[in-house]
């Protein structure tokens, strides 16, 4: 029989699952089974489960046909278990390596019918916030009952921290109640009925404070939840328990601190029912308060034991706003220092700003959109595409451009604009009711009501983002993630190009937008590219006929201060010969700095200041690069790829990937200048191998290209749909999204799907 069966319920936790369930099945201790309780969740979730549990048979999937949350997902997850312990694991926590073994252990040492384990907060910020119940632990005795050590009351009470023998959940018939709250009757049942408890004194689980999403951080009136919760609790330690009156006093000083600690968090109690949650309180103080009393509490908190015991709620409340004053006037002048900082600089800037001020107490202009791309550096990305097709679609729309002084001379023709820093600028982007952007806007740009905030993202990652960098300084370049989820937090759209990148901005930015994921708009105009198109470019572009056309864009990297090219572009040259023209393209946080590729030679172009990479991908027979999103664009065309990664093992440690690029590439891979050029004179980059290796990585990253995502997503944020089907691919470019072993995603039912984040993101 299996020693343990770990249920996982999931919902809305896409971004989170597959590090859980790596850290289950990638343990080193094996005896166990892993069962995910689908529970209707409505993002990406179940494609995780398919894909992980085809590759590893412990993985049990059990579908939901609606969501039943998160105490009856478990019952159903235990109905299936066969293991002899069961240990429920919330799907966005995550076990340390060695747990299994470690609690295997302790398991075979002990006898235990539950074992507690210890664990650490990992906070959104990435701050690592350790219990204090690893003390505890280590003063409990090696086997103990509840009547026997009471301490282990005050042990956070819930689910994941507990192992528990199934023959025991099967005797008590115990099963978890709807709604919130539901770990208090199973904490407090469990405890009070095993004959022997024991402890790990050892960090196992990885519990995960999510900014948003998580019913801790939920306002509303699922927290009454509590009060049958605790009403169930009381009961079924009176009911199993071998001594309830020794363990009375302090079960009810838990139910009180805990009942506090929520009335006491404003992200759950607000507003009026904070006087009827208190008034419940009251009255439950009254219905448990033991006969011969209990420990109160010392301090502001044994005053508030009092206030609840006499129900002197306008009491309670004069007292928790002088503590806050309190609170507040102990904080240093910071603040103030920061903001007063922020309208610094130059009176010109500050005038501008208040002119902008001024701005936004006028009306929402319903029918204007402000566009702009890479922190207004031109006509570009995303935000072009959806821009050309809203001329199209939405003719009533006013579409203006906010471009850097010096990029005006390339929008095209007819392009309305205003230029950043201008009062023009400050009067647009005070009153659009659309922005549409491929990075952010200014810090302190205002949300305002009415207005929609587009974010269409200029790129598949490879590279972690967002909150992800926290894990890996080294290559950190915006070490304020406060401010980037601040700025996330504008967005109501976030245009992604396929599953993957779904879920990783679902962790990276856990912000409440809806998620379009839709494929990518610029791609667009390559799904549709014709072969009289291409050849216009690379005449325009003054390539001569005959020539192979060599494309190298490689990535920036955080820690080297100036564009750095890993590669002899001179030297490659040479020795493709005559026939080759190689095109350099640097990333465009170099763009400016006016450095010239190779020796300006005819057969090496820089082409870093070209407006439109579109036009290059067209007019290149071959992509050499490195750890760029251009690949995922590029692979559109279904062209020859080569990566060229020679320093793949330190960008990985010191920048953070999603994914084993070497492994999963979109073609030939290689890692020295040598292997380069066998690739190249061989024919390797287009051989059977790479063939095969790039139509996989278009099927897991380019089956929503098929040339009419800007109108979906056109549809979907200027006219809500419209009512209308969604635009028929190209024909020739639809890719099949195949199932595989590292498949993100299912095929979407349409071309394309829109995904709320919702309290799940």
């Amino acid at each position: 029989m299996t020693l343990v069966s770990v249920v996982v319920p999931v919902h809305g936790v896409q971004g989170y699952l597959r590090e859980c369930l790596d850290s289950l099945l990638g343990q080193s201790f094996t005896d166990l089974e892993v069962i995910a309780v689908d529970d209707a969740s409505p993002d990406g979730s179940a494609a995780i489960l398919a894909e992980i549990a085809a590759r590893d048979p412990r993985l049990q999937v059990i579908t939901l046909d609606r969501n039943v949350g998160q105490g009856p997902a478990r019952n159903a997850g235990l109905e299936r278990a066969r293991g002899r312990y069961v240990w429920f694991l919330d799907g966005d926590d995550w076990l340390a390596p060695g747990a299994m073994a470690a609690v295997a252990d302790r398991l075979r040492q002990t006898g235990a019918d539950v074992l507690l384990v210890d664990w650490v907060r990992e906070h959104w910020t990435g701050r690592v916030q350790g219990s204090w119940v690893g003390r505890a632990l280590r003063d409990a005795p090696e086997v103990f009952t509840l009547d026997s050590w009471p301490r282990v009351i005050d042990v956070l009470h819930v689910a994941w921290n507990k192992i528990v023998r199934r023959e025991l959940l099967d005797r008590l018939g115990f099963r978890f109640d709807p709604g919130w709250y539901e770990d208090l009757p199973y904490t407090y049942g469990v405890l009070a009925v095993a004959e022997r408890i024991s402890t790990l004194d050892r960090v196992c689980v990885h519990y995960r404070q999510r900014r948003v999403g998580a019913a801790t951080r939920t306002v509303g009136a699922g927290h009454l939840a509590i009060f049958p919760a605790w009403v169930r609790t009381h009961a079924l330690v009176g009911e199993w328990g071998r001594d309830p009156a020794a363990v009375r006093p302090l079960l009810f000083r838990r139910m009180i601190w805990h009942l506090l600690k929520v009335l006491g968090n404003r992200q759950r109690i607000q507003g009026r029912a904070r006087r009827f949650f208190f008034a419940r309180m009251h009255e439950h103080y009254e219905r448990f308060v033991p006969a011969g009393g209990y420990p109160v509490p010392d301090g502001v908190e044994g005053v508030k034991h009092r206030l609840v015991a006499r129900g002197r709620y306008r009491t309670f409340e004069a007292l928790r706003a002088a503590n806050r004053l309190r609170v507040r006037s102990r904080r240093p002048a910071r603040r103030a220092i920061r903001r007063g900082r922020r309208f610094a600089g130059a009176v010109r800037t500050r005038a501008f700003r208040l002119y902008y001020r001024a701005q936004l107490r006028r009306p929402v202009d319903e029918n204007l959109v402000l566009y702009s791309a890479y922190w207004h550096r031109g006509y570009a990305s995303n935000p072009a595409a959806i821009y050309e097709k809203a001329r199209e679609v939405v003719p009533g729309l006013r579409g203006v451009w906010a471009v850097r002084r010096d990029r005006v001379k390339d929008l095209p023709p007819g392009v309305e604009h205003v230029v950043s820093g201008t009062r023009a600028y400050y009067r647009a982007l005070a009153r659009a009711r659309y922005l549409v952007n491929n990075v952010n806007w200014p810090d302190w740009a205002t949300k305002r009501p009415g207005s929609v905030h587009v974010m269409t993202h200029h790129g598949t990652p490879v590279k972690v983002m967002g909150l992800d960098q926290l894990r890996y300084p080294g290559g950190v370049k915006d070490p304020d993630f406060a401010a980037q989820i601040r700025r996330a937090d504008r967005w109501d759209f976030s245009i992604t190009a396929n599953a993957f990148t779904t879920e990783q901005w679902k962790r990276a930015y856990p912000c409440r937008h809806e998620t379009l994921e839709v494929g990518y708009p610029r791609n667009d105009r390559l799904a549709r590219a014709t072969p009289d198109e291409v050849a216009a470019v690379r005449e325009r572009l003054g390539i001569p006929a005959g020539r192979t056309v060599v494309l190298y864009a490689p990535t920036h990297r955080e820690w080297h201060r100036r564009s750095q090219m890993l590669l002899d572009i001179d030297d490659l040259a040479r020795q493709l010969g005559p026939d080759h023209l190689i095109l350099v393209r640097a990333h465009y946080f170099y763009g400016g700095s006016g450095r010239r590729a190779g020796d300006g030679t005819s057969q090496v172009i820089d082409v870093s200041g070209q407006p439109s990479v579109e036009d290059l991908y067209l007019a290149a027979d071959l992509l050499i690069t490195d750890y760029s999103s251009l690949m995922f664009d590029y692979a559109v065309l279904d062209r020859p790829i080569v990566v060229f990664a020679p320093d793949w093992q330190a960008y990985q440690l010191i920048r953070g990937v999603y994914f084993d690029l070497t492994a999963e590439p979109p073609g030939a891979v290689a890692t020295t200048y040598a292997d380069l050029l066998d690739v190249l004179r061989t024919g390797a980059y287009r051989d059977d191998y790479a063939t095969k290796a790039r139509l996989k990585f278009r099927q897991r990253f380019c089956y929503l290209d098929d040339g009419g995502a800007a109108e979906r997503v056109v549809r979907r944020v200027f006219t809500d749909g419209g009512g209308q089907d969604d635009p028929e691919p190209a024909p020739g470019v639809a890719i099949p999204h195949q199932p595989g072993p590292r498949d993100h995603d299912r095929v979407p039912d349409r071309p394309g799907r829109v995904r709320p984040a919702g309290p799940g993101a």
